[in-house]
């Protein structure tokens, strides 16, 4: 029936070992590689490897702690292709600003400093300054020759303003 000096022949070894055996070494694989699929083409890729090496076992009567550790070993093989991929692994592309976004950048831009040509000049200044130039309260008393406490009304009454012209042109 294939048994030849004592020993199976490979065809009846792995059909023995495939039927008593093949769900166990599955859910090992499952817990190693965590998708069932994988665990599934890693095991019989491995009774595959076995039967092709059947002849060159030393001890065929531990073909099955032989299986296991093929198992064990493929599973770490895919683990680390995995680890690889994922390394390798083109990041997510930038959200990359549409055709029309220079143009609707260029048109706001325009609308504000349309807005701020409305604004008293010195309620333009504080903003400027402040804004644009990002200094503080005290820079910005020094520079126009006014008190910290005017320049806080103005850039107060200049933000108020800017937001009324804003409303109105959109």
């Amino acid at each position: 029936m294939g048994l030849v000096a004592g020993r199976w022949d490979a065809d009846t070894a792995v059909e023995q070992l495939y039927a008593g055996h093949y769900r166990a070494l599955v859910r090992l694989s499952v817990l190693l590689v965590r998708d069932p699929e994988t665990a599934e083409e890693v095991v019989q890729d491995s009774f595959v490897a076995m039967h092709g090496r059947w002849r060159s076992l030393r001890e065929p009567d531990k073909a099955l702690a032989y299986l296991r550790q093929t198992v064990v070993n493929r599973s770490r093989s895919v683990l680390r292709r995995r680890g690889v991929q994922s390394r390798h692994a083109p990041g997510p592309l930038p959200d990359l600003p549409g055709a029309d976004e220079h143009a609707l950048a260029a048109d706001r831009r325009d609308r504000v400093l349309e807005a701020l040509r409305a604004l008293p000049a010195r309620q333009r200044e504080v903003i400027a300054l402040r804004y644009y130039l990002d200094l503080s309260e005290a820079d910005i008393a020094d520079a126009l020759g006014i008190s910290r406490g005017a320049v806080k009304v103005h850039a107060s009454r200049g933000v108020a303003a800017l937001r009324t012209l804003m409303e109105d042109v959109s």
